[in-house]
């Protein structure tokens, strides 16, 4: 079986060109190919990076890139490099724009991952589900990603959107004057992750939270010093771990996802 490296480029997610490079390998037997994936690109500082990787592991490269200057950067690197490469979009959207006899707007879009591992999808939202909220901790290690972090971080959304990708999430809220699982400091098998937000986004999130609940909206759930405090020692306790940590703060679901998906990228590729 031959092998062969393929690099996937892209300015968002990544998931649109990932499920084309998957549905066009199938296609070819008896072929092995490494897969080097590198989303959210969107400096210049990181094509650079992503370069430096093709020219250590040469191979076909395929790539969404939406702006103009970012792409003519990749495209005269890969130039030099000598490699070949294309942007899987193009085709379409040139024959598209013909039929239609209008012009693209190009927008950086995301896709939702399509497969043949629907039970594997299922079976990792059920997990999610049942392991919401630092429920269910006996069974914590049974985890691929442990998220932990204060109210209103988005992990248990971004637990779900990495069940549907097959990964095992669950998550753990650090919630004041509420011991943390034992558990979760035992863990030897999942990837445990902090998530925080900005503590003045974190208290108008609360806010809106309450009023739909009619709660009072004058506790220190959304007091800005005590939310603060709250965020820091979460940040701490991450430290202490040496958990990496994520700031959510104006990302959206599918972008904090893709950052905890490269940790276990990065973790595998380390064997740590």
């Amino acid at each position: 079986m031959s092998s062969h490296n393929l690099h996937l480029v892209s300015d968002s997610t990544g998931e649109t060109v990932a499920m084309l490079a998957r549905a066009c390998v199938a296609q070819f037997d008896e072929i092995k190919m490494r897969q080097h994936s590198w989303p959210l690109v969107r400096e210049g500082a990181q094509i650079d990076k992503v370069l430096a990787a093709i020219r250590k592991a040469p191979g076909l490269v395929l790539f969404t890139m939406v702006d103009s200057d970012l792409r003519k950067i990749l495209e005269d690197g890969l130039e030099d490099l000598k490699v070949p490469y294309l942007c899987v979009l193009d085709p379409v959207l040139a024959a598209l724009g013909t039929y239609l006899k209008a012009e693209a707007h190009l927008r950086p879009g995301y896709q939702h991952a399509l497969g043949a591992a629907d039970f594997e999808r299922i079976e990792a939202i059920n997990f999610s589900l049942i392991h919401d909220d630092g429920q269910a901790a006996a069974t914590l290690n049974r985890a691929d990603v442990v998220l932990v972090g204060v109210s209103r971080t988005s992990k248990t959304p971004t637990c779900i959107y990495l069940a549907n990708r097959g990964i095992k999430a669950a998550n753990v809220p650090v919630v004041p004057g509420c011991p943390l699982p034992q558990e979760l400091f035992k863990l030897t098998r999942p990837l445990v992750v902090g998530l925080t937000k900005d503590p003045r986004q974190l208290v108008k999130v609360r806010k809106h939270r309450l009023e739909l609940m009619h709660q009072d909206p004058t506790s220190d759930y959304v007091d800005v010093a005590t939310v603060n405090r709250e965020v820091e020692e979460a940040k701490r306790l991450c430290n202490k771990h040496g958990w990496p940590l994520i700031d959510v703060s104006g990302k959206s679901i599918e972008e904090t996802a893709t950052l905890i998906l490269q940790h276990l990228k990065d973790r595998v590729e380390t064997g740590w």
